[in-house]
Protein backbone atom coordinates (compact mmCIF):
# COMPACT_ATOMS: atom_id res chain seq x y z
CA UNK A 1 0.00 0.00 0.00
CA UNK A 2 2.53 2.67 -1.06
CA UNK A 3 1.56 6.19 -2.17
CA UNK A 4 -1.28 5.63 -4.58
CA UNK A 5 -0.62 6.53 -8.21
CA UNK A 6 -4.05 8.10 -8.44
CA UNK A 7 -3.00 10.83 -6.03
CA UNK A 8 -0.02 11.71 -8.21
CA UNK A 9 -2.50 12.16 -11.07
CA UNK A 10 -4.87 14.18 -8.89
CA UNK A 11 -2.16 16.29 -7.24
CA UNK A 12 -2.62 19.38 -9.46
CA UNK A 13 -6.37 19.36 -8.81
CA UNK A 14 -6.07 18.73 -5.07
CA UNK A 15 -3.42 21.45 -4.86
CA UNK A 16 -5.76 23.87 -6.64
CA UNK A 17 -8.47 23.16 -4.06
CA UNK A 18 -5.98 23.77 -1.29
CA UNK A 19 -4.83 27.07 -2.76
CA UNK A 20 -8.42 28.26 -3.13
CA UNK A 21 -9.15 27.43 0.51
CA UNK A 22 -5.97 29.28 1.43
CA UNK A 23 -7.01 32.40 -0.48
CA UNK A 24 -10.35 32.55 1.28
CA UNK A 25 -9.74 31.65 4.94
CA UNK A 26 -12.67 31.59 7.33
CA UNK A 27 -12.76 31.54 11.12
CA UNK A 28 -14.40 29.33 13.72
CA UNK A 29 -17.95 28.31 12.73
CA UNK A 30 -18.20 30.98 10.04
CA UNK A 31 -16.92 28.68 7.28
CA UNK A 32 -19.89 28.82 4.90
CA UNK A 33 -17.82 29.35 1.76
CA UNK A 34 -15.41 26.54 2.59
CA UNK A 35 -18.17 24.16 3.69
CA UNK A 36 -20.17 24.94 0.55
CA UNK A 37 -17.18 24.16 -1.65
CA UNK A 38 -16.55 20.91 0.24
CA UNK A 39 -20.18 19.80 -0.03
CA UNK A 40 -20.28 20.61 -3.74
CA UNK A 41 -17.14 18.61 -4.44
CA UNK A 42 -18.38 15.63 -2.43
CA UNK A 43 -21.58 15.58 -4.46
CA UNK A 44 -19.63 15.82 -7.70
CA UNK A 45 -17.51 12.82 -6.65
CA UNK A 46 -20.65 10.71 -6.26
CA UNK A 47 -20.88 10.38 -2.48
CA UNK A 48 -23.94 8.38 -1.54
CA UNK A 49 -24.98 11.02 0.98
CA UNK A 50 -23.80 14.55 1.75
CA UNK A 51 -25.13 16.27 4.87
CA UNK A 52 -24.44 19.90 5.72
CA UNK A 53 -24.95 21.78 8.97
CA UNK A 54 -23.71 19.10 11.38
CA UNK A 55 -22.33 20.93 14.42
CA UNK A 56 -23.57 24.22 12.89
CA UNK A 57 -21.39 24.30 9.76
CA UNK A 58 -19.78 20.86 9.52
CA UNK A 59 -20.10 18.67 6.42
CA UNK A 60 -20.33 14.88 6.32
CA UNK A 61 -20.03 12.64 3.28
CA UNK A 62 -21.03 8.97 3.20
CA UNK A 63 -19.33 6.57 0.76
CA UNK A 64 -20.50 2.97 0.60
CA UNK A 65 -18.11 0.25 -0.47
CA UNK A 66 -18.71 -2.46 -3.03
CA UNK A 67 -19.95 -4.72 -0.25
CA UNK A 68 -21.19 -4.33 3.31
CA UNK A 69 -21.08 -7.83 4.70
CA UNK A 70 -19.82 -6.89 8.14
CA UNK A 71 -21.68 -3.60 8.65
CA UNK A 72 -18.44 -1.73 9.33
CA UNK A 73 -18.33 2.10 9.45
CA UNK A 74 -15.07 4.07 9.72
CA UNK A 75 -14.80 7.86 9.98
CA UNK A 76 -12.07 10.18 8.70
CA UNK A 77 -11.90 13.79 9.89
CA UNK A 78 -10.36 17.04 8.62
CA UNK A 79 -10.66 20.57 10.01
CA UNK A 80 -11.66 23.56 7.84
CA UNK A 81 -11.12 26.78 9.83
CA UNK A 82 -8.26 29.29 9.72
CA UNK A 83 -6.65 31.64 12.26
CA UNK A 84 -6.86 35.39 12.95
CA UNK A 85 -3.28 36.01 11.77
CA UNK A 86 -1.91 38.50 9.24
CA UNK A 87 -0.20 36.41 6.57
CA UNK A 88 3.47 37.09 5.77
CA UNK A 89 4.26 34.40 3.18
CA UNK A 90 4.17 36.48 -0.01
CA UNK A 91 2.60 33.52 -1.81
CA UNK A 92 0.75 34.17 -5.09
CA UNK A 93 -2.30 32.53 -3.49
CA UNK A 94 -1.95 34.30 -0.13
CA UNK A 95 -5.02 35.19 1.90
CA UNK A 96 -7.28 37.76 0.30
CA UNK A 97 -8.67 38.69 3.71
CA UNK A 98 -6.21 40.73 5.81
CA UNK A 99 -5.93 39.38 9.34
CA UNK A 100 -7.01 35.86 8.43
CA UNK A 101 -4.72 33.04 7.40
CA UNK A 102 -4.57 29.28 7.09
CA UNK A 103 -1.55 29.21 9.37
CA UNK A 104 -2.17 25.71 10.70
CA UNK A 105 -2.58 23.78 7.45
CA UNK A 106 -6.29 23.06 7.76
CA UNK A 107 -6.58 23.97 4.09
CA UNK A 108 -4.20 21.07 3.39
CA UNK A 109 -6.08 18.70 5.69
CA UNK A 110 -9.38 19.51 3.96
CA UNK A 111 -7.86 19.13 0.49
CA UNK A 112 -6.27 15.78 1.35
CA UNK A 113 -9.51 14.36 2.72
CA UNK A 114 -11.34 15.59 -0.37
CA UNK A 115 -8.76 13.79 -2.50
CA UNK A 116 -9.24 10.62 -0.45
CA UNK A 117 -13.01 10.93 -0.80
CA UNK A 118 -12.77 11.23 -4.56
CA UNK A 119 -10.54 8.15 -4.76
CA UNK A 120 -12.85 6.14 -2.50
CA UNK A 121 -15.88 7.13 -4.59
CA UNK A 122 -14.05 5.98 -7.73
CA UNK A 123 -12.76 2.67 -6.40
CA UNK A 124 -15.09 1.64 -3.55
CA UNK A 125 -12.64 -1.18 -2.87
CA UNK A 126 -13.75 -1.80 0.70
CA UNK A 127 -16.36 -3.74 2.64
CA UNK A 128 -18.40 -1.25 4.65
CA UNK A 129 -19.06 2.48 4.79
CA UNK A 130 -16.59 5.38 4.88
CA UNK A 131 -17.72 8.61 6.55
CA UNK A 132 -15.67 11.72 5.71
CA UNK A 133 -16.02 14.47 8.30
CA UNK A 134 -15.20 18.13 7.63
CA UNK A 135 -15.21 20.03 10.91
CA UNK A 136 -15.43 23.76 11.66
CA UNK A 137 -13.99 25.63 14.62
CA UNK A 138 -11.02 23.54 15.68
CA UNK A 139 -9.11 26.69 16.59
CA UNK A 140 -10.73 27.31 19.95
CA UNK A 141 -14.41 26.91 19.09
CA UNK A 142 -14.84 23.24 19.89
CA UNK A 143 -16.31 22.26 16.55
CA UNK A 144 -15.53 18.61 17.24
CA UNK A 145 -17.57 18.78 20.44
CA UNK A 146 -20.44 20.46 18.57
CA UNK A 147 -20.49 17.83 15.81
CA UNK A 148 -20.55 15.04 18.39
CA UNK A 149 -23.30 16.80 20.34
CA UNK A 150 -25.24 17.01 17.08
CA UNK A 151 -25.25 13.21 16.90
CA UNK A 152 -22.35 12.66 14.48
CA UNK A 153 -21.30 9.25 15.75
CA UNK A 154 -24.76 7.80 16.29
CA UNK A 155 -26.42 9.30 13.24
CA UNK A 156 -23.82 7.90 10.85
CA UNK A 157 -23.08 4.73 12.83
CA UNK A 158 -19.36 5.49 13.11
CA UNK A 159 -17.46 2.73 14.92
CA UNK A 160 -13.91 4.13 14.83
CA UNK A 161 -12.43 7.43 13.69
CA UNK A 162 -9.07 8.71 12.44
CA UNK A 163 -7.46 12.07 11.71
CA UNK A 164 -4.12 13.64 10.84
CA UNK A 165 -2.26 16.91 11.23
CA UNK A 166 0.75 18.21 9.37
CA UNK A 167 3.89 18.74 11.44
CA UNK A 168 6.71 21.14 10.55
CA UNK A 169 10.11 19.70 11.35
CA UNK A 170 9.24 16.19 10.23
CA UNK A 171 10.41 15.25 6.72
CA UNK A 172 7.72 15.39 4.07
CA UNK A 173 6.12 11.97 3.73
CA UNK A 174 7.12 10.76 7.18
CA UNK A 175 4.63 10.04 9.97
CA UNK A 176 4.69 10.17 13.77
CA UNK A 177 2.27 8.70 16.29
CA UNK A 178 2.10 7.25 19.80
CA UNK A 179 -0.29 5.17 21.86
CA UNK A 180 -2.15 6.90 24.67
CA UNK A 181 -1.90 10.62 25.35
CA UNK A 182 -0.80 12.38 22.15
CA UNK A 183 -1.72 15.96 23.02
CA UNK A 184 -2.77 17.76 26.17
CA UNK A 185 -6.01 18.89 27.71
CA UNK A 186 -6.29 22.68 27.44
CA UNK A 187 -8.06 24.69 30.15
CA UNK A 188 -8.44 28.44 30.51
CA UNK A 189 -8.57 30.70 33.53
CA UNK A 190 -9.43 34.32 34.15
CA UNK A 191 -8.59 36.05 37.41
CA UNK A 192 -9.85 39.50 38.37
CA UNK A 193 -7.88 40.97 41.24
CA UNK A 194 -9.67 43.80 43.07
CA UNK A 195 -8.00 46.05 45.61
CA UNK A 196 -8.10 49.75 46.37
CA UNK A 197 -6.93 52.13 43.69
CA UNK A 198 -5.35 55.46 44.28
CA UNK A 199 -2.39 57.74 43.70
CA UNK A 200 0.92 56.02 43.07
CA UNK A 201 2.64 58.47 45.42
CA UNK A 202 0.46 57.23 48.31
CA UNK A 203 0.67 53.43 48.05
CA UNK A 204 0.05 53.13 51.78
CA UNK A 205 -3.49 54.38 51.20
CA UNK A 206 -4.08 51.72 48.50
CA UNK A 207 -4.23 47.98 48.07
CA UNK A 208 -1.92 47.67 45.09
CA UNK A 209 -3.50 45.25 42.63
CA UNK A 210 -0.45 45.21 40.35
CA UNK A 211 1.68 43.94 43.24
CA UNK A 212 -0.95 41.38 44.22
CA UNK A 213 -1.34 40.15 40.63
CA UNK A 214 2.44 39.91 40.21
CA UNK A 215 2.66 37.71 43.31
CA UNK A 216 -0.11 35.50 41.91
CA UNK A 217 1.76 35.11 38.60
CA UNK A 218 4.95 34.10 40.39
CA UNK A 219 3.17 31.78 42.80
CA UNK A 220 1.45 30.00 39.91
CA UNK A 221 4.84 28.75 38.76
CA UNK A 222 5.14 26.70 41.95
CA UNK A 223 2.38 24.40 40.69
CA UNK A 224 4.55 22.76 38.05
CA UNK A 225 7.80 23.28 39.96
CA UNK A 226 6.75 22.07 43.41
CA UNK A 227 3.21 20.63 43.48
CA UNK A 228 3.06 18.10 40.61
CA UNK A 229 5.11 14.94 40.10
CA UNK A 230 7.99 15.98 37.78
CA UNK A 231 7.28 12.93 35.59
CA UNK A 232 3.76 14.19 34.85
CA UNK A 233 3.62 16.97 32.26
CA UNK A 234 1.90 20.22 33.21
CA UNK A 235 2.07 23.78 31.91
CA UNK A 236 0.60 26.80 33.69
CA UNK A 237 1.01 29.99 31.68
CA UNK A 238 -0.29 33.46 32.55
CA UNK A 239 -0.55 35.19 29.19
CA UNK A 240 -2.48 38.40 29.90
CA UNK A 241 -1.78 41.00 32.58
CA UNK A 242 -4.12 43.95 32.08
CA UNK A 243 -4.74 46.93 34.38
CA UNK A 244 -7.68 49.29 34.10
CA UNK A 245 -5.35 52.29 33.82
CA UNK A 246 -2.40 53.16 31.58
CA UNK A 247 -1.34 56.14 33.62
CA UNK A 248 2.14 56.16 35.12
CA UNK A 249 0.92 57.49 38.47
CA UNK A 250 -2.28 55.53 39.14
CA UNK A 251 -2.55 52.35 41.17
CA UNK A 252 -5.44 50.56 39.47
CA UNK A 253 -8.53 49.35 41.27
CA UNK A 254 -8.39 46.01 39.44
CA UNK A 255 -6.12 43.82 37.33
CA UNK A 256 -7.15 41.07 34.91
CA UNK A 257 -5.03 37.94 34.44
CA UNK A 258 -5.75 35.32 31.77
CA UNK A 259 -3.91 32.11 31.05
CA UNK A 260 -3.93 28.45 30.10
CA UNK A 261 -3.30 25.13 31.81
CA UNK A 262 -2.12 22.06 29.86
CA UNK A 263 -2.14 18.58 31.37
CA UNK A 264 -1.97 14.96 30.21
CA UNK A 265 -3.59 13.29 33.22
CA UNK A 266 -7.19 13.88 34.42
CA UNK A 267 -6.15 13.66 38.09
CA UNK A 268 -3.44 16.28 37.50
CA UNK A 269 -5.98 18.41 35.65
CA UNK A 270 -8.31 18.37 38.68
CA UNK A 271 -5.45 19.12 41.06
CA UNK A 272 -4.10 22.04 39.04
CA UNK A 273 -7.54 23.61 38.77
CA UNK A 274 -7.86 23.54 42.56
CA UNK A 275 -4.37 24.99 43.02
CA UNK A 276 -4.93 27.85 40.55
CA UNK A 277 -8.04 28.89 42.46
CA UNK A 278 -6.45 28.46 45.90
CA UNK A 279 -3.27 30.37 45.00
CA UNK A 280 -5.17 33.27 43.43
CA UNK A 281 -7.67 33.63 46.27
CA UNK A 282 -5.17 33.01 49.05
CA UNK A 283 -2.49 35.34 47.68
CA UNK A 284 -5.02 38.12 47.15
CA UNK A 285 -6.43 37.69 50.65
CA UNK A 286 -2.97 37.94 52.20
CA UNK A 287 -2.70 41.47 50.79
CA UNK A 288 -6.25 42.47 51.70
CA UNK A 289 -7.45 42.15 48.10
CA UNK A 290 -9.86 39.73 46.46
CA UNK A 291 -9.49 37.42 43.46
CA UNK A 292 -12.45 36.28 41.43
CA UNK A 293 -11.46 33.16 39.44
CA UNK A 294 -13.24 31.74 36.40
CA UNK A 295 -11.83 28.37 35.33
CA UNK A 296 -13.04 26.75 32.12
CA UNK A 297 -12.33 23.19 31.02
CA UNK A 298 -11.36 23.17 27.34
CA UNK A 299 -10.32 20.42 24.96
CA UNK A 300 -9.67 17.07 26.66
CA UNK A 301 -6.52 14.98 26.22
CA UNK A 302 -6.13 13.60 22.70
CA UNK A 303 -5.97 9.91 23.57
CA UNK A 304 -5.00 7.36 20.92
CA UNK A 305 -6.44 3.90 21.54
CA UNK A 306 -3.58 1.33 21.50
CA UNK A 307 -5.08 -1.07 18.95
CA UNK A 308 -6.18 1.73 16.60
CA UNK A 309 -2.77 3.37 16.90
CA UNK A 310 -1.20 0.16 15.62
CA UNK A 311 -3.61 0.11 12.68
CA UNK A 312 -2.77 3.73 11.84
CA UNK A 313 0.97 3.12 12.11
CA UNK A 314 0.79 0.03 9.89
CA UNK A 315 -0.94 1.98 7.11
CA UNK A 316 1.59 4.82 7.45
CA UNK A 317 4.44 2.31 7.25
CA UNK A 318 2.95 0.87 4.08
CA UNK A 319 2.53 4.35 2.55
CA UNK A 320 6.00 5.74 3.21
CA UNK A 321 8.10 3.35 5.28
CA UNK A 322 8.95 6.21 7.65
CA UNK A 323 6.97 6.08 10.89
CA UNK A 324 7.97 7.09 14.41
CA UNK A 325 5.65 5.06 16.63
CA UNK A 326 6.88 6.60 19.89
CA UNK A 327 6.86 10.30 19.15
CA UNK A 328 6.97 12.56 22.19
CA UNK A 329 3.60 13.84 23.43
CA UNK A 330 2.95 17.55 22.91
CA UNK A 331 1.32 20.12 25.14
CA UNK A 332 -0.73 21.50 22.27
CA UNK A 333 -4.44 20.67 22.28
CA UNK A 334 -6.72 19.31 19.56
CA UNK A 335 -10.49 19.02 19.58
CA UNK A 336 -10.42 15.77 17.64
CA UNK A 337 -10.15 14.59 21.25
CA UNK A 338 -13.94 14.93 21.57
CA UNK A 339 -14.39 12.41 18.75
CA UNK A 340 -11.84 10.05 20.30
CA UNK A 341 -13.74 10.27 23.57
CA UNK A 342 -16.82 8.92 21.78
CA UNK A 343 -15.21 6.31 19.55
CA UNK A 344 -11.86 4.49 19.49
CA UNK A 345 -9.40 5.77 16.94
CA UNK A 346 -6.09 7.52 16.46
CA UNK A 347 -4.51 10.79 15.40
CA UNK A 348 -1.25 10.91 13.44
CA UNK A 349 1.25 13.59 12.40
CA UNK A 350 2.33 13.97 8.76
CA UNK A 351 5.68 15.60 7.97
CA UNK A 352 5.57 19.12 6.51
CA UNK A 353 9.31 19.53 6.06
CA UNK A 354 11.44 22.48 7.09
CA UNK A 355 8.65 25.05 7.22
CA UNK A 356 7.84 27.73 9.76
CA UNK A 357 5.93 26.36 12.72
CA UNK A 358 2.16 26.24 12.63
CA UNK A 359 0.43 29.44 13.87
CA UNK A 360 3.31 31.51 12.48
CA UNK A 361 2.55 34.21 9.85
CA UNK A 362 5.20 32.72 7.53
CA UNK A 363 3.95 29.12 7.81
CA UNK A 364 3.42 27.33 4.46
CA UNK A 365 1.75 23.94 4.00
CA UNK A 366 3.94 21.81 1.71
CA UNK A 367 1.84 20.51 -1.19
CA UNK A 368 4.34 17.67 -1.68
CA UNK A 369 2.80 16.11 1.45
CA UNK A 370 -0.61 15.75 -0.20
CA UNK A 371 -0.12 12.33 -1.87
CA UNK A 372 1.17 10.86 1.41
CA UNK A 373 -1.67 12.22 3.52
CA UNK A 374 -4.38 11.33 1.00
CA UNK A 375 -2.91 7.82 0.60
CA UNK A 376 -2.93 7.32 4.38
CA UNK A 377 -6.53 8.50 4.70
CA UNK A 378 -7.78 6.29 1.88
CA UNK A 379 -5.54 3.47 3.08
CA UNK A 380 -7.17 3.53 6.52
CA UNK A 381 -10.53 2.80 4.93
CA UNK A 382 -9.18 0.01 2.74
CA UNK A 383 -7.18 -1.55 5.58
CA UNK A 384 -9.89 -1.36 8.25
CA UNK A 385 -12.61 -2.57 5.89
CA UNK A 386 -10.71 -4.84 3.50
CA UNK A 387 -12.95 -6.14 0.73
Amino acid sequence: MPVKNRFAELLPEITAWRHEFHEYPELMFDVQRTAGKVAGLLRSFGCDEVVEGIGRTGVVGVIRGKTDRAGRVVGLRADMDALPILEATGLPYASKTPGRMHACGHDGHTAMLLGAARYLCETRNFDGTAVVIFQPAEEGGGGGREMCADGLMVRFGIQEVYGLHNMPGLPVGSFAIREGAMMAAADQFEITVTGKGGHAAKPNDCIDTTLVAAHIVVAMQSIAARNVDPLKPVVVSVCTFRTESEAHNVIPQSVLLRGTVRTMDPAVQDFVQARVIAIAEGTAASFGATADVTYLRGYPVTMNAPENTRYAAAVAQAVSGRVDTDTAPMMWAEDFSFMLNERPGAYIFLGNGDSAMIHHPAYVFDDAAIPFGASWLAGMIEARMAA
